[in-house]
């Protein structure tokens, strides 16, 4: 409750501003500061480091030194306003990443209290607002008084919190643009427009399910088929519009071989074995699974063995993928995966059978099948 009251007196204070003033005024009114360039530079370091620990995978154990920098500036008492109110507003964010949410609340009060307007001060009061919508409406407000790369940061940060991946992005590359004389932001937070990038196919409003497949590094048969089933019409042939779940999927695309028994591409025969749900997708049985998929989908089962029947008829024929034996029962899928472009060759030479297939990947995939 306390949280709710500090952010809608902030959010009232700012829209009176606004109002009264103008976006200019305002720009104008945070901006100014008596602090000297030594105590700006103090705070700029501070930013740099408290910035640096949003990537941290033990951000209570390195922020340590961090808050002694902190208690030193504070024991200096430098004379001005909006040094205090910065100061306060980083110790606040510091505490966050501690795990201190009391403490961040108070240091934000203390914050607001002296300069309702610092930078610093609108992010912690952002980071401190759990309803994301909220905090996305927040953000928002102020980017109409400045458009600070800093927000854009948050801005991004929330977005893709919100499962709003193609936003997300723009919103970073807007803030890397902004941010360019200090880098460290995009040292920080690069990884999550990346991992934004990836996702930017994802529907807003996906189910939660397809989120979480997307962000995983692999996949399982089930998680692939899940995704086919959510996300495609690709399965109507063998469904008939029922809302089969995937394991009952799973189970008749084992049966018409679209699963296949192993994932090495230099086996010879097949072994009596039958792969589980739960088995890890690599790229050759993902070129295996997309490869039927497209066929069906199109009625032409002769893609089936286009590749292998065409170099059947060569003289000293030789496979073009280097890792690819052309005698694999992966030939033909592989090669019509790799030249419809639906799977690449990482390095130019090798398909890389055995490396996992990501999520994000197949849903790109999925994206060219079923446009």
């Amino acid at each position: 409750m306390k949280n709710r009251k500090v952010t809608k007196n902030f959010l009232c204070v700012m829209f009176l501003l606004f109002s009264l003033n103008g976006c200019q005024t305002l720009q104008k009114d945070r901006l100014v500061s008596g602090m000297d360039a030594a105590a700006q530079g103090e705070l700029a370091e501070l930013e740099d480091l408290i910035v640096r620990l949003d990537r941290s995978d033990r951000p209570r154990e390195e922020a340590a030194p961090v808050r002694r920098k902190i208690a030193e500036l504070e024991r200096r008492s430098v004379p001005d306003g909006d040094f205090e109110a910065q100061l306060a507003a980083w110790s606040g964010r510091l505490y966050l990443l501690e795990g201190k949410n009391s403490e961040a609340q108070r240091e934000l009060k203390n914050s607001q209290g002296l300069s309702p307007l610092n930078l610093p001060s609108i992010i912690l009061s952002a980071r401190l607002e759990r309803d994301l919508q909220k905090r996305l409406a927040l953000v928002d407000n102020a980017l109409r008084i400045e458009n600070a790369g800093e927000l854009q940061i948050e801005r991004g940060r929330t977005l893709f919190d919100l499962n709003r991946f193609s936003e997300a992005v723009a919103a970073f590359d807007t803030a890397f643009a902004l941010l360019s004389a200090k880098p460290f932001y995009e040292e920080t937070y690069r990884i999550y427009r990346d991992k934004a990038w990836e996702l930017r196919d994802i529907a807003v409003g996906a189910e939660n399910k397809t989120v979480t497949i997307i962000q995983q590094d692999g996949m399982s048969w089930r998680d692939m088929i899940e995704l086919v089933r959510t996300e495609t019409d690709l399965l109507r042939f063998l469904s008939a519009g029922r809302d089969w779940p995937a394991e009952e999927l799973f189970t008749r695309l084992l049966d018409r071989a679209f699963v296949p028994a192993v994932q090495d591409v230099n086996v010879n025969e097949w072994p009596a074995v039958k792969p589980k749900p739960d088995e890890t997708v690599l790229r050759s049985g993902a070129a295996w699974f997309l490869w039927r998929l497209y066929a069906e989908n199109r009625a032409n089962r002769g893609l089936l063995s286009r590749y292998s029947s065409r170099y059947a008829n060569m003289n000293n024929p030789r496979s073009p993928i280097a890792d690819l034996p052309l005698l694999s029962p992966y030939f033909d899928s592989v090669m019509g995966c790799v030249e419809s472009e639906f799977l690449s060759l990482p390095d130019g030479k090798n398909f890389i059978p055995e490396e996992r297939i990501r999520g994000s990947e197949f849903l790109g995939v999925l994206r060219k099948l079923n446009p």
